[in-house]
């Protein structure tokens, strides 16, 4: 388990922290810290304000993503999912969100909107070569393994 040390803006304060709901979780719920309703409409984008900045350490990112039952039943996603909280980045955490479905979408203050899931972060750097080894998918792109 990693430390990540956060402080809590002034609107943020009172809300619980993110935190696993279960003991096999994978991502902490996170809640909305907005100061008063916020309506999404449908096919709109919005940063919720999470009311907290996070120092992430070095070698981790924290990716923000859906909750499932929000897209199922309302059609509330993460449009880059999933997010990425970068190591050096210390301003406030804000879960952009995206009304999929057909109704508007009023988020409350203190709503788990989003879940936060801390990652190892591998870095890598390009190579650059004449020829790339040939595999039996090739350059097979969408679609080309099949249906189903």
């Amino acid at each position: 388990m990693i430390s990540i040390a956060i402080t809590i803006l002034p609107h943020g304060e009172g809300l619980p922290l993110p935190a696993y709901a279960t003991p096999g979780a994978a991502g902490m719920d996170a809640v909305a810290a907005v100061t008063e309703p916020v309506t999404i409409q449908p096919g709109e984008r919005y940063p919720v304000p999470l009311g907290l900045c996070m120092a992430i350490p070095d070698g981790y990112e924290v990716q923000l993503r859906p909750r499932s039952g929000l897209a199922l039943k309302s059609g509330i996603t993460v449009p880059n999912s999933p997010g990425t909280i970068d190591s050096d980045y210390r301003g406030e955490v804000k879960a952009l969100l995206i009304n999929l479905g057909s109704e508007p979408f009023v988020v409350e203050r203190g709503m788990r909107i989003c879940q936060l899931v801390p990652a190892a972060v591998t870095r890598a750097g390009f190579a650059v070569v004449e020829s790339l080894d040939d595999t039996a998918r090739g350059a097979g792109g969408f679609g080309s393994t099949g249906v189903g």
